[in-house]
């Protein structure tokens, strides 16, 4: 089968991933494989290629906002018939038995694995998946469309819950990407007033038409403070200027797994009661959560459609903020 493997870390402009022939191999038990349709295409993959995580194999699949129909089923896989569409996020699996999966955080599992970083993802024509971390997918949208759900709409929903902003408070977002496209369908469907940053004249377009209130630059002076807001862009020194913005008691989530060093604080940024949070990968709550919620607005994805053999380019594109809404490749 084909797939676009990353062998050695190094700068997405220098073509880090490979497209080989792998061989495949059939589902153990407990497991599904897959028949990839789609891969959105993540800046988490991004970190992965540049080696700002860290990998625990080369060489290594990339990608997790996979969706594909089942192939083959595994001695005691129960829950997906042969045929049946479904998705892959990022989070692969959980031991279930440390205290953070005990206490509802299997997205902080000391044991946790993940998709596209210790297990082969969807960069790739076929994959094998736990069938405890599968989710069925909302019918109304196309496998392109349903790509970004699985990991740019999951998180983007858990950022937002963890935003703590309430129907009617203001929200700002920080950087106009895949998840934060999501996250203003969400909060403008409850009422949420919804302030985006981003230096991108395009971005801002896509912002107005998905209902912002205000769009400007990270230096921009907003109509009114906002209760809560969501930083999406990796940068550290957006974190100081979002605080800025924000009112007393109000939260700023950081929705990054890279981020670069945050600048020194003034305690008056901090000071009455503001909170600042990150989110580390997702729960299958999550997701199953969100695919409802997602199908139920319905959430509108913007997407731009590469085929699998143009990785590179669209990881490129993507760091550069040249793609308006989400990168998704075609496999099959």
């Amino acid at each position: 089968m084909k797939a676009m493997i990353l062998e050695k870390t190094k700068p997405v402009e220098e073509d880090p991933l490979v497209l080989v022939d792998l061989l495949e191999r059939p589902p153990g038990p407990g497991e599904v494989k897959i028949k990839i349709r789609t891969c959105g295409v993540c800046h988490t993959d991004l970190h992965t290629v540049e080696g700002e995580l860290q990998i625990p194999k080369l060489p290594i699949v990339p990608g997790h906002e996979i969706v594909g129909t089942i192939e083959e089923i595994g001695i005691g896989s129960r829950r997906f018939k042969e045929g049946e569409r479904v998705g892959v996020a990022w989070l692969y699996s959980s031991c279930g038995q440390c205290r953070f999966c005990l206490a509802g955080l299997e997205n902080l599992c000391e044991k946790a694995e993940f998709t596209g970083l210790h297990s082969d993802g969807g960069y790739e024509e076929h994959m094998i998946a736990k069938e405890d971390y599968v989710y069925s997918m909302p019918r109304n949208f196309s496998d392109e469309e349903a790509a970004p759900l699985l990991c740019a709409g999951v998180i983007g929903y858990r950022s937002l819950r963890l935003s703590e902003v309430k129907p009617g408070q203001s929200l700002a977002l920080f950087g106009f990407g895949a998840s934060a496209h999501i996250v203003i369908q969400i909060a403008t469907s409850i009422g949420c007033d919804v302030y985006v940053f981003t230096r991108s004249e395009k971005h801002r377009e896509l912002a107005r038409r998905l209902g912002s209130k205000w769009e400007g630059d990270v230096y921009d002076v907003p109509p009114r403070r906002f209760d809560s807001a969501i930083v999406f862009a990796p940068a550290g020194w957006i974190v100081k200027e979002a605080l800025r913005g924000l009112e007393k008691a109000g939260t700023l989530v950081i929705n990054a797994i890279y981020m670069s060093p945050i600048p020194e604080l003034s305690y008056d940024l901090l000071w009455q009661e503001r909170k600042v949070r990150s989110v580390a990968n997702v729960t299958r709550e999550d997701a199953i959560q969100f695919l409802k919620i997602a199908g139920d607005i319905p959430v509108k994805t913007k997407v731009r459609v590469f085929p699998l053999e143009e990785a590179n380019l669209a990881l490129e594109m993507m760091k550069r903020s040249k793609i308006e809404g989400a990168a998704v490749l075609r496999i099959s």
